[in-house]
């Protein structure tokens, strides 16, 4: 044949989904891992695999599977490899049934609590039990073991207390001394209850101690900071040039907080995790955050969710993703994003191609947003684990690119389209699009949804069989008595997968 002939007739592929890269094959072992490790139906009958024998077997498991499905492709000529991703979930499953029928061979745990008890000794930790008023003389005995000169420790931990200025300055000095081997600290909630002046006079002193520690994790979360807590830190933050991982959750985060923090933080191509869960944010302070991810390119953990950002704020936000091609997980829920965020964020995701869980619910994406992010999310993410879009009012007409794209996404393992209005045309789309593979599936939530008997029995079946399932949800929908009793038929060999029908509403109609 012709060779130009040959090339004029071939239909030109766009996305290769075979081979995976080198990084997709270390998680789908890592989540195997933890598949061959969760305590389930197999594991109370066969026993539960310790974690060293369970990374020794799901290496094999992919190395075999990886192996049928590469020899399967070689053998299509100009596919783009979606059966031969298919073949690899289904082999994978199969062999962790294997497995998980076998049991345990090896139950040798000396390693591991050799490895915890030397662990423990590096990390200095106050928090545990009930919430402490830390005074000055509790100080002076809490400090003891960080004043001996052999102490290796790396983390320290003043988490759940309640700090007074004269208990923050027995440390200070301690803390200075530990400068050069400290790699993580926690402050979250360590000022309760305090006055304003002294909780900023308290947050001021441990900053000073810390200045110039080389930390690669801080904690700052549940202090109520505002703008004026912030700038209390300002001198620890401004040092930070090695912090990989930053937790500013609930901690009152303005605008003007926002603006504080992006000129606090150093330029840094270090930082890995992001979190800023339960803010004021707001959208200019949205868009103080987006410079902060815009400059930080090997962001891995991006958590902007319940922070009151609205559209303008939200396509900052997903325009300043696009350089974190190095994302697994994304959580942007409960904002207020709607349609145009979501069109803007579906661009973004089509570089987020290492994305593992992404987190979309209660964004206002209607049919429109959800549909890109769908169409985005199959052309990328091959290694997609988990996808939350509840609360988005989806509809049947956004169904057929949900369907499309969660038929792509083998080694899902929780999927929550929860408080949408699917019905049950689009439940059973969705319960199709499980059918075949889905090996790795946990939970699949699609409760409150308007699905009545049909999408709930095709739900039940689409979960049948998938070997680590352990919870469906379809409550709060209008599936009748005898409906309920059909599900539970269905699933009589695993009732305890099926969740309650508190809410469900027998004589349900639809508004509309």
């Amino acid at each position: 044949m012709d060779s130009a002939v040959l090339t004029q007739e071939t239909p030109r592929i766009s996305t290769k989904l075979w081979p995976p890269s080198k990084g997709t094959r270390v998680l789908f072992v890592e989540r195997i891992t933890k598949n061959l490790t969760t305590p389930s139906i197999f594991s109370r009958k066969y026993g539960l695999l310790s974690l060293e024998e369970a990374e020794i077997d799901a290496k094999k498991i992919e190395e075999s599977a990886f192996h049928h499905a590469n020899e399967h492709h070689k053998e299509e000529l100009f596919s783009d490899g979606s059966s031969a991703v298919l073949l690899y979930a289904k082999k994978s499953s199969k062999f962790m049934l294997e497995v998980l029928r076998r049991g345990p061979t090896v139950l040798d745990n000396a390693t591991l609590e050799i490895t915890r008890d030397l662990n423990q000794k590096t990390v200095f930790d106050i928090s545990g039990g009930r919430r402490s008023v830390i005074h000055t003389e509790d100080a002076e005995e809490l400090v003891k073991p960080l004043k001996s000169s052999s102490n290796s420790y790396s983390r320290i931990c003043f988490s759940n207390t309640s700090f007074g200025v004269g208990a923050a300055l027995v440390f200070q000095p301690v803390l200075v001394s530990l400068r050069s081997q400290l790699k993580e600290v926690d402050l979250s909630d360590f000022i309760a209850s305090r006055p304003e002046i002294e909780a900023l006079e308290v947050m001021e002193i441990f900053a000073s101690a810390l200045e110039g520690c080389q930390l690669r994790y801080l904690d700052l979360s549940n202090n109520a900071l505002g703008e004026k807590g912030i700038r209390a830190f300002g001198s620890l933050l401004k040092s930070q040039n090695n912090l990989e991982e930053l937790y500013l959750i609930n901690d009152g985060i303005s605008e003007d907080a926002a603006r504080a923090v992006n000129e606090l933080i150093p330029t840094t191509d270090k930082l890995k995790v992001l979190h800023f869960h339960n803010n004021m944010t707001g959208d200019t302070g949205a868009i103080f955050i987006s410079e902060i991810v815009r400059r930080s390119h090997l962001l891995e953990d991006f958590r902007c969710s319940s922070t009151r950002v609205g559209a303008e704020g939200g396509v900052q936000l997903a325009e300043s993703l696009a350089t974190c091609t190095h994302m697994r997980k994304l959580d942007l829920c409960d904002n207020i994003f709607g349609v145009e965020a979501g069109l803007a964020l579906s661009k973004t995701l089509h570089n987020l191609v290492n994305i593992v869980e992404i987190y979309l619910s209660y964004l206002n994406l209607e049919d429109e947003g959800a549909e890109a992010v769908a169409i985005a999310l199959k052309e990328s993410a091959p290694s997609l684990e988990v996808l939350d879009m509840a609360g988005n009012e989806i509809t049947v007409k956004g169904g057929p690119a949900l369907a499309s794209c969660i038929s792509s996404k083998q080694f899902l393992t929780k999927l929550n389209l929860a408080e949408n209005e699917l019905k049950d045309d689009g439940a059973i789309l969705i319960a199709k699009a499980l059918e075949e593979g889905h090996g790795q599936l946990c939970e699949l939530d699609m409760s409150c949804n308007l699905i009545r008997n049909a999408g709930a029995q095709y739900l039940a079946h689409a979960i049948l069989n998938k070997p680590g399932f352990k919870k469906l949800n379809i409550d709060g929908n209008y599936i009748s008595d005898d409906g309920v009793d059909e599900v539970r038929d269905i699933l009589k060999g695993s009732p305890y997968i099926l969740g309650p029908f508190d809410d469900n509403d027998p004589q349900g109609e639809d508004t509309d």
